[in-house]
């Protein structure tokens, strides 16, 4: 329900095929080892390297993202983890409310605590369209929208994508009520927050990807 800091230039996302998807796939981990999520996780460093390298088999040729489930680290703790030019993230949403934004029906996602999403697009073709009218227009071009943990996931290894394309949308989760989350600039920091379903913005685009894999 509130505004961006100004308007962010947009680029239309493309795939990109790692020059190497080991090497990426480390990098991910690696922040999220630097960011403190062993911890969150209740896990050593080792033991949460082990778990993500379980997805190096499965590693696709399109840019992937690194998620790690909302039931192994609530999203509101996420939210602390991210950054934008040094600026921490913030919600004004508390961690209960939050918490009942859920995986809308017929969202599959892989059972396992961390997995990718592969060739993210923040959307930015959607920007100035109501997430209620967007959400068919996701789903009939075969790609699947994201869920909170999911763009939180891509603010916290890409959180230039914020500036560098546009500010987003995560039509994947919802609280069985009209609010939809986003992820905007707010005071020069990421800023996890909500807006009305019937609403359109121009500086808010509805992120989806190609598909999951666990």
């Amino acid at each position: 329900m509130w505004g961006p800091d100004e308007e962010r230039r947009v680029t239309r996302p493309v795939s990109i095929r790692p020059t190497n998807r080991l090497t990426e796939l480390r990098r991910q981990t690696e922040v999220l080892v630097d960011r403190g999520y062993p911890e969150l996780a209740g896990l050593d460093p080792g033991a949460f390297r082990a778990l993500v390298a379980r997805l190096a088999i499965r590693l696709p040729d399109e840019r992937f993202v690194l998620v790690v489930s909302g039931a192994l680290v609530p999203c509101h703790r996420m939210v602390e983890h991210i950054a934008l030019g040094g600026r921490p993230g913030f919600t004004t949403m508390d961690a209960d409310d939050l918490a009942r934004f859920q995986a809308i029906p017929d969202l599959v996602r892989p059972s396992s605590p961390v997995y990718l999403v592969v060739d993210v697009d923040t959307g930015g073709d959607t920007r100035n369209v109501r997430p209620d009218d967007a959400l068919p227009g996701i789903t009939a071009a075969g790609r699947t929208p994201l869920t909170v943990e999911e763009g939180l996931a891509v603010v916290t290894q890409f959180p230039e994508w914020l500036r560098e394309r546009n500010c987003f949308q995560m039509l994947g989760s919802r609280a069985g009520d009209r609010r939809v989350t986003g992820l905007w600039v707010s005071r020069g920091a990421p800023r996890l927050g909500w807006c009305w379903a019937g609403n359109p913005h121009s500086w808010l685009g509805m992120a989806s990807a190609a598909r999951r894999v666990g």
